[in-house]
């Protein structure tokens, strides 16, 4: 599975539907998740991280186009 995470942040930060709201959501269950995963021992899918990294990368591009 090829996909480029950077175009993919591009368009998650240019979708007006999407909040800043939804970003800070989707960041913090991603977190929960992962500290849920940690605490228990489990594994960590990739998905989870390539997840995070992406959601991580549009709020940064988001808020960059602000200033």
């Amino acid at each position: 599975m090829n996909i480029d995470l950077d175009k993919l942040s591009k368009r998650l930060a240019a979708n007006a539907t999407i909040s800043d709201y939804d970003f800070w959501r989707a960041s913090r269950m991603i977190n929960q998740a992962l500290y849920t995963m940690d605490r228990y021992n489990l594994p960590i899918p990739i998905d989870v991280l390539r997840a995070r990294n992406i959601i991580r990368q549009a709020r940064n591009k988001r808020k960059k186009s602000f200033y």
